[in-house]
């Protein structure tokens, strides 16, 4: 798939854009570690060459914290189009300004900064509204924009699909427009409780809010992975009487309900999930989210559709929640999708008179100071309690391995480079990734 995906693409050719993927070396010749990909389930650690200001709104960033993503996943299993051998990974990151380009004026040196996992150009009709992850001219991909129509922004460490920008697994990362696509963090804000402002803290809240949760609303949320997780605890903040978690992992079922309180399904017990929600709530779920994964398929049909490639994504988790939501409810769908999908259940769409929300990319920009000033300074919402450990950036492949396979009920990881700070009170200390199976 990635060399015939990579050859459309080559053939389309690159479309115009204001910033570009490549960048300069550092004319020293310096190295620093990074995560690059090689092939499905193949990636290292590498030495890769530490960029440095190629265009004149660059900031290079000393990255002080990065993690792994339950998307990343899709690229570790090379289910996501033009992933090119040597690829730097990672999305999700934040650090220290190094260097900055003679038209960043907003940022200075040694100044601490979380960066969206999206570029954006700040000058476009989407990012003056601060919907970042829908910038116009940051993204090069001429096969995106003929499967979609249009385009999103280009992302960091997420395939030629989205612009082929170096990522942020990293010691080291490259920020083109870094006077738009980066947020300075006060001091007394742990790097613990900030890095998540990059992704999962804006996407969860992104998905609650566009797809309505109000004040005593029943919410089905699939997936209790970070996102979700996260998505359980805006929905209490906004107010939802009762939150569903849906998931197969036993580590998670237990985690949703000893750290939030909510009641869980497991599909694995419970493999009718539908008729099991119905139980619990009759007249249906106010709000269902999708904060899953489509590279899992539970049934055989899927499990034999998409390893022949009769479709790429599968929609199970889509019909259980259209299924599940009331006449007239909401269906919100942040989980990554990529593809198509065969036998959704269109018909309980049209006559139910569901809303299917395809969220979107989430726009970071749009959220991260309100999450930041109005959640996290005051201790309303405090994202450490999805760490459930940390390791160094040397054990990032091993890391990949582990968490797709959930070893010892791995959620989110705090991953730390030689410029990290010790780890926050409170927060896991340092283990190695080869400790944690003879652990479980």
């Amino acid at each position: 798939m990635q060399a015939a995906a990579n050859a459309v693409q080559d053939h389309m050719g690159p479309l115009p854009t204001v910033v570009n993927p490549e960048y300069k070396h550092r004319t020293d010749g310096s190295t620093m570690k990074a995560l690059a990909w090689f092939g499905t389930k193949d990636v290292r650690v590498i030495d890769a060459a530490i960029p440095d200001i190629t265009e004149a709104d660059d900031v290079i960033v000393k990255v002080t914290g990065t993690t792994i993503c339950g998307s990343d996943l899709h690229l570790y299993h090379g289910e996501i189009m033009t992933m090119q051998k040597g690829d730097i990974l990672g999305h999700e990151f934040m650090g220290v300004v190094d260097r900055i380009g003679p038209n960043v004026h907003n940022l200075k040196p040694g100044q601490r900064v979380v960066a969206s996992f999206q570029i954006a150009c700040g000058e476009c009709e989407y990012c003056k509204k601060k919907l970042s992850s829908f910038c116009d001219r940051t993204n090069n991909s001429s096969l995106q924009n003929a499967m979609y129509g249009q385009r999103d922004a280009g992302f960091f460490g997420y395939s030629h699909f989205t612009g082929g920008f170096p990522g942020g697994q990293a010691e080291y990362v490259r920020v083109p427009k870094g006077n738009v696509n980066l947020l300075p963090i006060p001091d007394g804000i742990s790097d613990e409780k900030a890095i998540y402002l990059s992704d999962i803290l804006p996407t969860s809240y992104h998905a609650v809010v566009d797809t309505g949760v109000e004040k005593d609303d029943v919410v089905g949320i699939w997936g209790l992975g970070p996102i979700g997780l996260c998505a359980a605890r805006w929905a209490q903040l906004k107010g939802a009487k009762r939150i569903i978690g849906i998931d197969a992992v036993p580590e998670r079922l237990a985690f949703a309900r000893e750290k939030l309180g909510i009641e869980t399904i497991d599909f694995k017990e419970y493999t009718d999930v539908t008729k099991r929600v119905y139980e619990m709530v009759p007249r249906g779920l106010d709000v269902a989210l999708d904060c899953g994964s489509f590279h899992e398929p539970k049934s055989i049909l899927h499990k034999v559709q998409k390893t022949l490639m009769l479709e790429t994504d599968v929609p199970e988790t889509i019909n259980e929640m259209i299924v599940s939501v009331r006449k007239m409810g909401r269906a919100g769908i942040i989980a990554a999708y990529a593809g198509y999908a065969n036998g959704v259940n269109v018909g309980a769409l049209m006559e139910k008179g569901v809303r299917l929300i395809g969220n979107g990319q989430a726009p970071v920009h749009k959220y991260w100071e309100e999450i930041l000033n109005d959640y996290i300074i005051p201790g309303k919402f405090d994202p450490t309690f999805v760490i459930t450990h940390r390791v160094p950036i040397d054990d990032m492949a091993k890391l990949y391995a582990a968490f797709d396979t959930r070893q010892a009920g791995v959620e989110k990881v705090f991953v730390e480079t030689k410029f990290s700070s010790k780890p926050d009170p409170g927060c896991p200390l340092t283990t190695r990734v080869d400790d944690w199976k003879s652990k479980n």
